[in-house]
């Protein structure tokens, strides 16, 4: 049964209860037991929650992806008090995007590693769903000026001018592991930040894998940015000033932010005034502890994202022979184009000439002992050719599908299943698909970072802020700085420091941020929003001298106080004012319990700066003659643990944190451990679902042979390309929009156009080589099907030269086919467009926005009487509030 508001409620009935009786259990075992410690947990609420979400989430996991994708991205209507503008991002938009992304990898990198420069500019629709959304009070009293009264806009249009007034926006990337989620998901949150921002948010729907993977999704974000600042003229909206942008996202969504921060940074464009980032997936090699070790506390299946069979996914619908993981059957270097390195070198190509065709395998610790040995080589011959010696560590690295192993003395496993939905495995340790191996993470806008304690991303988040925060402590593996030309680059280009508040919530999952009826949660989106203003308020440089805005307060407010006795009354006088802030007894519009709770974790945050500093010597501290704000200090980052009601207090020093102390060198390896339980999961899904696999293959070849004859049947009515030549790949694409009107026959149906703007359809790419699962590069599965007869029929690319018409049998089969259309184009992917239910009233969207009310209610009275919790824990950490990390 697909994934369905009534099979969803199905699945996770049972689960509530049965979450009932557990939670009284041990709420009971703990009183018998006198364990006063407190629980995220303990909240029958947050308990309940955490489960409904993780149940979902597994029941994803047991259907198809495209069932998740059109759920999730189910059109469900904003609420009565928001206001909701769809937009389209326009494929001119796109282009801009495309051509920045190609400048950005070059001719051989997007020959070698991402597959040509044409597939992932291919989409089923006319450019990028997108929203503009506010609060409805925010709006103008006027919908239009005069002279736009003439155009007959509809009321969403004109909200968007009687919101053009709020410079503040919220650029919102929506999560969902790259292939599910929408705007629709993640409306509410988006609307809360933007209220509480006292800003307009621009929610971006972009194209999902695996139909449209890696970097499909990185183009259509990069068009969003590219359409605020520099809007074509039918935008309704004004350009907007970058510094008044703020990039904001939750898991994938977060990630997709900072890589295409860094994209901006890398070619010299505006950069927003900063970047919230809330869970960011930022490594799919998974080589952190904390992915095996916080399974049972997060949302996160245990097994990854697996998939029921279907035509679309997994793209090994049955084991290759010999098992999805087995034995390498390779020594390095390996053969010129295999996945075990992302682009083969001139030295990998002839030394492949020469090995042996079955070379004796060795085992991981005699491959590293080889590698350095070849090392050596270099080096003397170097030596000896130069007058100057360059020594470059070339040591081998397993990379994708290599596994590194724990036993070094063993064979290294290797990879023969695309193991994550996002990109191909031999992707995955590409800088824009795992932006923690970037080459630097320096030089970007402030950044706010959010983690949950117990997320199995929580290592990798932490590691990533303290090397944008530390570029020259936390360097990059130099396995990448050798490959990439540009990221080798960026590590000598890009060493200041970013500016970083990083804040891990106890007993909090994968995106805090989705309970949003816990009182760390709406700490959570109080501290997001003064972000937003203080970042988007201050100007460059006053941001360039304090991007905190937990410092903004006057310079006398962080006085250096004179003696330790001082400093005691400091301390006992803000536990003092706790008192009062917190423990009013209920909240009101003007002073609710987040704003009270941000102000008294601020005064937190001020005081840990001067205590800090007074016990800094001078040579610990760098100066800054632009640190008004912080007098002669120069604080680069904020490091913050929070507990279950929001309140703040110092994270560990670095050195007592396991995750920073791991060697770059293992950083962005696929590893024993979880490739081991990913292949468990796998081979129990492909027991379970066998038959499924079988069918989905026959209907695959079914499909091919439709596929086959679509395109003759076009043939034969005409389908013609321009000179019938199509431009080579090394081509710039913006010459490609190339052909002359007068050049184009005008033979073309009423069904369909030729679209100047839309550079490249599915029949443009013979000549590249697309990720397996993308459906730009597919005959064999229904979408890949809708989308060749959209591009033939319908929306063709400038390459055609004559739109066909449709034969008479092919009508009629369309008219019975419940997925295609007789006369007008098909509905394209569930990943890209959005579906719109009429069956039923409602959706679980919907209801999960109504039990998130719910709770939200129930817990007020909790938080009214949160005061006693606030003082206790501050009288616990009053003595070690060093939150404060500074450059060092």
């Amino acid at each position: 049964m697909p994934v369905t508001t009534v099979s969803a409620a199905a699945h996770i009935t049972p689960v509530v209860v049965k979450t009932f009786f557990e939670h009284g259990r041990t709420k009971a075992k703990k009183f018998k037991d006198g364990d006063q410690e407190e629980e995220a947990t303990d909240d029958i609420f947050f308990h309940q929650a955490f489960k409904i979400v993780k149940s979902f989430i597994e029941l994803g996991t047991k259907n198809t992806i495209e069932s998740l994708q059109g759920f999730t991205n189910t059109h469900v209507p904003s609420p009565y008090w928001a206001a909701v503008s769809p937009v389209s991002i326009p494929l001119s938009s796109c282009n801009k995007a495309a051509d920045t992304l190609i400048n950005w990898f070059g001719p051989d990198e997007l020959k070698h590693v991402v597959g040509g420069e044409r597939w992932w500019q291919v989409r089923g629709l006319d450019g990028v769903d997108a929203e503009w959304i506010t609060q409805k009070e925010y709006l103008t009293p006027e919908p239009i000026t005069p002279d736009l009264r003439t155009r007959n806009l509809s009321t969403a249009d004109a909200d968007i001018l009687r919101m053009d007034h709020l410079e503040r926006v919220i650029l919102y990337v929506h999560g969902g592991g790259y292939f599910w989620g929408s705007i629709n998901t993640h409306r509410y949150q988006i609307i809360r930040y933007a209220r509480k921002s006292h800003a307009r948010a621009f929610a971006v729907n972009y194209r999902k894998a695996p139909q449209y993977p890696w970097p499909c999704p990185l183009q259509d974000v990069l068009a969003a940015y590219m359409y605020l600042i520099d809007p074509p003229a039918s935008a309704l909206h004004k350009p907007v000033d970058p510094s008044k942008i703020v990039f904001a996202g939750d898991s994938a969504g977060a990630a997709l932010c900072l890589t295409t921060l860094t994209i901006l940074r890398d070619m010299g464009l505006p950069l927003p005034a900063g970047a919230v980032l809330i869970s960011p997936w930022v490594d799919l090699t998974h080589s952190f502890p904390s992915v095996m070790a916080n399974s049972e506390t997060d949302i996160i299946p245990e097994y990854g994202f697996l998939a029921k069979p279907s035509t679309l996914w997994p793209v090994d619908l049955l084991p290759p022979d010999g098992g999805r993981v087995t034995r390498t059957t390779s020594n390095p270097p390996p053969a010129p184009g295999h996945v075990d390195t992302l682009k083969p070198t001139a030295s990998h190509i002839e030394k492949e000439k020469d090995e042996p065709k079955s070379p004796e395998i060795k085992t991981q610790e005699e491959m590293l002992a080889q590698g350095q040995i070849e090392r050596e080589d270099r080096s003397q011959k170097q030596a000896s050719s130069s007058s100057q010696t360059v020594v470059e560590d070339e040591s081998w690295e397993p990379k994708p599908p290599k596994v590194l192993m724990k036993d070094h003395t063993s064979v290294p496993l290797e990879l023969h299943s695309q193991i994550q939905i996002y990109a191909t495995t031999e992707q995955l340790c590409h800088p824009l698909v795992s932006p923690v191996l970037q080459g630097s993470l320096g030089n970007l806008p402030p950044l706010y970072i959010i983690a949950g304690e117990g997320e199995v991303l929580r290592d990798e988040i932490v590691y990533m802020a303290h090397r944008a925060a530390y570029p020259d402590q936390y360097p990059a593996r130099k396995g990448v700085l050798r490959e990439g030309r540009r990221q080798k680059e960026n590590a000598e280009r890009f060493t200041a420091p970013t500016k970083v508040h990083l804040q891990v919530f106890d007993g909090m999952c994968h995106v805090p941020t989705v309970f949003s009826f816990t009182e760390s949660a709406k700490y959570a989106y109080r501290s997001v929003a003064e972000f937003v203003k203080h970042t988007t308020d201050s100007g460059n440089e006053n941001l360039q001298r304090n991007p905190f805005p937990e410092l903004q307060g006057p310079p006398s407010a962080l006085s250096v106080l004179p003696d330790a006795e001082g400093k005691d009354e400091a301390k006992r006088s803000m536990v003092s004012r706790l008192k009062g802030k917190l423990g009013k007894p209920a909240p009101t519009p003007e002073a609710s319990e987040d704003i009270a709770l941000y102000k008294a974790n601020e005064e937190v945050v001020m005081q840990a700066v001067e205590d800090h500093l007074n016990t800094t010597s001078a040579t610990d501290v760098s100066t800054s003659s632009q640190s008004s704000v912080l007098g002669t200090k120069d604080i680069r980052m904020i490091r913050e643990r929070v507990d279950i009601h929001g309140l703040v207090r110092s994270m560990e020093p670095r050195d007592q944190i396991s995750a920073l102390q791991i060697e770059p060198s293992a950083i962005g390896l696929i590893k024993e451990e979880p490739t081991l339980r990913w292949l468990c999961g796998q081979e129990k899904w492909d027991k379970m679902f066998k038959k499924q696999a079988k069918k989905a293959l026959k209907r695959r070849r079914k499909l091919v042979t439709k596929a086959e004859r679509m395109v003759q049947n076009a043939k034969e009515q005409g389908l013609a390309f321009t000179s019938d030549q199509r431009p080579p790949v090394s081509q710039h694409p913006s010459n490609v929009s190339m052909v002359s009107k007068a050049s184009i026959p005008s033979r073309m149906t009423v069904e369909g156009d030729i679209q100047a703007e839309r550079r490249w359809g599915p029949l443009d790419l013979a000549d590249e080589n697309p990720p397996p699962s993308a459906i730009a590069g597919r005959r064999d599965t229904p979408e890949a099907i809708a989308l060749l007869k959209k591009s033939i029929y319908h929306t063709a690319p400038v390459t055609h030269s004559v739109v066909p018409h449709i034969k008479t049998i092919d009508v009629i089969r369309a008219a019975f086919d419940p997925h295609d259309h007789p006369t007008k184009a098909p509905k394209q992917s569930v990943s890209e467009q959005q579906t719109h239910t009429h069956i039923i009233p409602f959706h679980g969207l919907r209801i999960w926005d109504t039990l998130v009310g719910y709770f939200a209610r129930k817990t007020s009275d909790k938080a009214a009487r949160g005061g006693k919790h606030a003082v206790a824990a501050i009288k616990g950490t009053g003595e070690s509030l060093g939150i404060i990390s500074p450059d060092t």
